[in-house]
């Protein structure tokens, strides 16, 4: 048998995580092997900035971020394989896949292009019960 934990525990948690990120985090996409979460970061392709307040309160233990800011020319060219939320300072919240289906951040190309805008339209991640 697995733990299932009730609802408002579940919303604590990934309320948790906005708590973490404060106001005005970043969503890093990068290219190359994802280092242990908070390692050193591979080539930076996007850098998009999350709302001043990342996400609206969880509910039935799922944080849906509020609008995401493009990111209007990517830094740099490449394969996006993994992404990390930061603070605005930078430090490591958490971190990733990316792809284009099956992954933590699905993408319409993992393709990024330097100087080309990379964008965001939702983010959702969800404290589920086994």
């Amino acid at each position: 048998m697995a733990i299932a934990y009730v609802s408002s525990l579940r919303n604590t948690r990934m309320d948790a995580i906005t708590t973490a990120i404060g106001t005005s985090g970043l969503l890093r996409i990068y290219d190359g092997t994802r280092p242990a979460t908070g390692g050193t970061a591979t080539t930076l392709l996007a850098q998009l900035a999350l709302s001043a307040t990342a996400a609206a309160a969880a509910s039935g233990g799922v944080l849906t971020f509020n609008a995401i800011t493009q990111d209007s020319s990517a830094d740099a060219t490449g394969t996006a394989t993994w992404f990390r939320v930061t603070t605005s300072g930078g430090t490591a919240v958490f971190d990733g896949s990316c792809g284009t289906s099956g992954s933590d951040l699905n993408l319409t190309t993992t393709s990024i292009v330097a100087t080309q805008p990379v964008s965001c339209s939702s983010f959702v991640l969800t404290e589920g019960n086994p």
